[in-house]
């Protein structure tokens, strides 16, 4: 890896595979090859059918409408079907709804594939998918899934027909039933055991069933015979979590694993060269940026400042040194590959120079000092920001917050809770630009940082216009308005790296969704 220092790459650090391999060796005993499944008939018996995976953590619920985040979706994915699906050829696809369609402008129908049964035997029809979306929308289920806001009636049709009611015609609803909004739960068993229950022991439709789960160790799944696409290839599952490289080299060492997901570029660095060890990189679609401050008083409601900052920020040269190559520049926030984005927008040029010009403009020649927040999984992109910012003038002292306070502050109503400037990321799993935008713009957003009634004004447009042109229109006066004001500073989107052995053939849509149904494994 090589260092940044003032904005300039001075030294490669040796890689401390040694050390790595060191740590990573103490933990083999206590990671090694979970036992195999119980109960899954013979073939579920044979370790060489049972594909072991690990993610950075561990899911917060197993209750689907409970959680947001994907670390969870990734496990509870494959225990629960979604209406529609998006293929690995970045396509949506019916899933559990064959068919769907605006029937006027504020009513989109749905026809459910028949025959689909849940795990314990309960019917998947029109009244389960009613009964699941308007559990997600009772206020007392307290979702944090904000997808379906514009939803506010679910009717049954007929038995496998059901129509989605909005406030406000919504252009991409199809698009957010394709991962957390679409989950459907099954109505008689949540009333039989409860949340609580249905939290213990989840029951879905999709292509494993729930086995067992010991928080922070392992969960474990067996393939579903009955399910409606046929059962998985592998006869079981498991997860479990692996919060840095040392621990992902000593499970993939051991055999206690067979994939790792969620690899930051410098963990994946310390796992390149072992034998038996193979790497995959896949273009993602998950995208970072710094997120402005600018309605609290200071340097940052200046929009000289926020251009020159951008101007300081030589994206490249991050990527280079710091992710190993393994990302992409993003010129104004929306990436490549979600609907939306605007090729002929270019990124800042990298300019120290024309950040000091700027800053002196606005009335800080000499710069100023300020706060840069973020979790501590990306500690090494914050300090290279840091750095990069320094040659400029600003000093941004980097403040670093486990991911569960950095995640509990994110989502509060407190807009400055991470300070005047933070570092996000935000996986835009429906490949619609209004994904990346919906709640960091809008003035009435949980994380808009940024008053702007002609952004506001395109925020409608792109959310609610029937007409695929004058969204993608909106889009781009969007992403030129964006450019000019700078209430981010635009970084990239991230490659999906995985570690794997030579067992598991997968491979992964751009969103990075460990679906893992159509997964091999050599035995």
């Amino acid at each position: 890896m090589e260092r940044i220092r003032q904005g300039r790459i001075v030294d490669r650090i040796p890689l401390p595979r040694r050390d790595v391999l060191r740590s990573g060796g103490l933990l083999i005993g206590a990671l090694g090859a979970p036992a195999l499944l119980s109960g899954c008939g013979t073939s579920a018996t044979r370790a060489g059918n049972v594909l072991r995976v690990s993610q950075p953590g561990d899911p917060k619920t197993l209750d689907p409408q409970k959680q947001g985040d994907m670390v969870s979706m990734n496990v509870l994915i494959n225990i629960f079907d979604t209406l529609t699906t998006r293929g690995r050829d970045n396509q949506l696809h019916p899933r559990l709804a064959l068919s769907w369609a605006a029937t006027d402008t504020r009513t989109w129908r749905f026809r459910i594939r028949p025959g689909v049964t849940f795990h314990n035997g309960e019917a998947c029809d029109a009244q389960a998918v009613a009964f699941s979306i308007k559990r997600l929308l009772d206020p007392a289920t307290k979702s944090p899934i904000v997808e379906l806001r514009y939803v506010e009636d679910v009717t049954v049709v007929d038995r496998f027909t059901v129509d989605f009611h909005t406030t406000v015609h919504d252009p991409i609803l199809p698009a957010k039933l394709s991962l957390f909004g679409g989950v459907v739960v099954p109505p008689r068993h949540l009333s039989e055991v409860g949340d609580a229950g249905f939290a213990e022991h989840p029951v879905g439709t999709g292509p494993f069933t729930f086995v067992s789960w010991q928080r922070d160790h392992e969960l474990r799944m067996r393939a579903y015979a009955g399910h409606w696409q046929g059962r998985p290839s592998v006869d079981g599952l498991v997860f479990s979590p692996a919060p840095n490289a040392s621990s992902s080299l000593a499970s993939l060492q051991s055999g206690g694993v067979d994939l790792v997901a969620g690899l930051t570029p410098d963990a994946a660095q310390q796992l390149d060269g072992y034998s038996g060890i193979t790497l995959d990189g896949f273009t993602g679609i998950r995208t970072s940026y710094l997120s402005l401050n600018t309605l609290e008083k200071g340097p940052l409601q200046d929009r000289r400042v926020r251009q020159a900052l951008n101007h300081a920020v030589d994206v490249p040269l991050l990527i280079k040194a710091v992710l190993d190559g393994k990302a992409t520049e993003t010129p104004a926030l929306i990436p490549r590959g979600a609907f939306g984005f605007d090729a002929s927008v270019k990124p800042f040029t990298r300019s120290v120079k024309t950040a000091r010009a700027l800053l002196a403009e606005a009335g800080y020649p000499h710069g100023f000092a300020t706060t840069l927040t973020a979790s501590n999984v990306d500690s090494n992109v914050a300090e290279a920001l840091s750095g990069l910012l320094a040659e400029a003038g600003v000093q941004a002292r980097v403040d670093l917050l486990d991911p569960g306070t950095y995640a509990a502050r994110l989502t509060s109503d407190n807009r400055g809770a991470l300070g005047p400037i933070y570092l996000a990321a935000s996986t835009v799993w429906t490949l619609d630009g209004e994904s990346m935008v919906q709640s960091n713009v809008r003035r009435d957003r949980r994380q808009s940082r940024w008053h702007s009634a002609e952004a506001d004004r395109l925020i409608d447009i792109e959310e609610l216009s029937e007409d695929p042109a004058e969204r993608e229109r909106a889009f781009s006066d969007l992403q030129r308005l964006m450019r000019e004001e700078a209430p981010f500073v635009f970084l990239y989107q991230i490659d999906n790296i995985f570690a794997r052995n030579d067992r598991p053939r997968w491979k992964p849509g751009s969103a990075g969704v460990l679906t893992m149904e159509s997964a091999v494994v050599s035995r």
